[in-house]
């Protein structure tokens, strides 16, 4: 394990010395900001006019989470495009490949690096909302599971980006593989919804269609366990693409 958090402390600073990490969180924030204000404003005029139904929770954080779902893929893609896709490019990859470590100390070892990005991004969406603990009565659970539903999906579209990167030496095509296979199981929540044969079987394998819960405050364990086993499953493609390679 010592192997696994020493590959993810450098993964993390390499992550968090590059520009393009503070510049895509600090971009992040103020379009989160801006939406977090504009719902505020909206729900506050609905409330004077009696005809919010909904709790502030609801509304406000459930809302926030869901358009962050949009900016989120576009984003993680931009994260997971170097982590091997660069190291193969630059030559190093053959250096890390002959490191006394496991290709799968390797693998989670570059997971966890970027787990330090998803978990800043994480805290700076929960920040907004409890800023409204003072002057409302605000539903913790509800903003709780949302952003459990945040981070379990970050994981899958880091997880999957991660897996990508270690097919190509170019850091922009890994970034447009990623962007198009993760939009790719996304929109199969659309075939699930039509009249055909094994329609349930695509609505399962959406992204989008398990986190809805969750940004709703409903936890359901085979929601998590869905997005446990999709991180997994290009967790292992990648050792299994490193693997080929080290051969």
């Amino acid at each position: 394990m010592n192997t696994v958090f020493t590959i993810a402390q450098t993964e993390a600073r390499r992550i968090f010395v590059s520009p393009l990490a503070w510049a895509v969180l600090a971009v992040m924030q103020l379009i989160f900001g801006f939406v977090f204000i504009n719902m505020l404003v909206d729900y506050a005029r609905n409330a004077a006019m009696s005809g919010q139904f909904m709790g502030v929770a609801d509304y406000i954080g459930g809302g926030l989470y869901g358009f962050a779902t949009i900016i989120l893929l576009l984003v993680m893609p931009l994260l997971t495009m170097r982590m091997f896709a660069e190291e193969r490019k630059s030559g190093t990859l053959i250096l890390l490949l002959s490191a006394p470590a496991s290709l799968i100390e390797i693998v989670l070892g570059k997971f966890l690096g970027l787990f330090a990005f998803m978990l800043a991004t994480i805290a700076l969406l929960g920040l907004m909302p409890l800023t409204l603990l003072s002057g409302t009565h605000l539903d913790l659970g509800r903003i709780a599971a949302g952003l459990l539903g945040l981070l379990l999906m970050m994981m899958a579209f880091g997880a999957a980006g991660l897996f990508v990167s270690t097919l190509t030496k170019e850091p922009t095509i890994a970034a447009v593989a990623s962007f198009g296979l993760l939009l790719l199981v996304w929109l199969i929540q659309i075939v699930g919804n039509q009249p055909i044969p094994f329609a349930s079987v695509f609505s399962y394998l959406s992204l989008i269609g398990h986190f809805e819960s969750l940004r709703r405050g409903i936890f359901n364990s085979a929601d998590v366990i869905y997005y446990f086993l999709f991180t997994a499953f290009f967790l292992w493609l990648a050792v299994l693409r490193l693997d080929m390679e080290r051969n």
